[in-house]
């Protein structure tokens, strides 16, 4: 174990944590210096970081914390950003190359595209978390006001927290989706020099496919397994 590592959180920071996270933009915007809004949560119940470095949440939501942390109240941390109006995602689609960087750095999904096709924001669920910006080879993303203006609402942050969970449960799913794609394909092309039985240019020719096909599926299986347990691990 790394003894570098933080102390895991005793019950009542966990339970701590999950009040703090509950009040929380939910946009995973990083400005605060952590991770996301979960691991912010946690690091202010574990007494690790202050309760005004999240600029989303606001004046309001320094408040919020500072009623359920028992700290007196602070002004928005300046090192972190400056409370505002939301701001959404805007891509230049004449600029864009299809590089899908943006789709992978947002939290919430909010991007649509494909490898070498235009990418495009759906601006009703981006969270304003900019962290598609700075990944943008062609720098063709701007942040832009919505209109008409008004400020990021418990109602996103529901909406937002159940978004990231389910591209959270998308990523850890993916590995597994992809290992059972392989074997179904590999099943398939077994059954099919099955089939050939006598055609094929020889039976030992056919048996080494056959060998061969059958140790990919081996193979497909056990990176199935250790996705299916990695899963069961977070």
């Amino acid at each position: 174990m790394d003894a570098t590592a933080a102390p895991p959180l005793t019950a009542d920071q966990v339970r701590l944590a999950e009040q703090l996270d509950a009040v929380l933009p939910q946009t995973q915007c990083t400005k605060c210096g952590f991770a996301g809004c979960r691991p912010y949560a946690e690091a202010i119940a574990a007494g690790e970081a202050e309760i005004n470095q999240c600029p989303p949440g606001g004046a309001a939501g320094i408040a919020k914390l500072a009623q359920l942390a028992g700290r007196a109240m602070l002004r928005l941390n300046p090192a972190s950003g400056s409370e505002g109006p939301l701001r959404v995602a805007v891509i230049d689609e004449a600029l864009c190359i299809g590089c899908t960087l943006c789709i992978q750095a947002c939290p919430v999904d909010a991007i649509v595209g494909a490898a070498k096709r235009m990418h495009t924001v759906i601006a009703a669920l981006c969270t304003g978390c900019d962290l598609c910006v700075p990944p943008c080879p062609m720098d063709c993303i701007a942040m832009s006001p919505v209109e008409p203006p008004r400020l990021w609402s418990d109602t996103d942050a529901t909406a937002a927290r159940t978004r990231f969970e389910a591209r959270k449960r998308r990523l850890v799913r993916n590995p597994i989706d992809i290992e059972e794609r392989r074997i179904g394909k590999a099943i398939a092309k077994l059954q099919e020099l099955e089939q050939l039985g006598k055609s094929a240019a020889s039976v030992a020719e056919l048996d080494d496919r056959k060998t061969r096909v059958a140790a990919a599926i081996e193979r497909a299986r056990q990176r199935r397994e250790q996705a299916t347990i990695a899963k069961a691990n977070r």
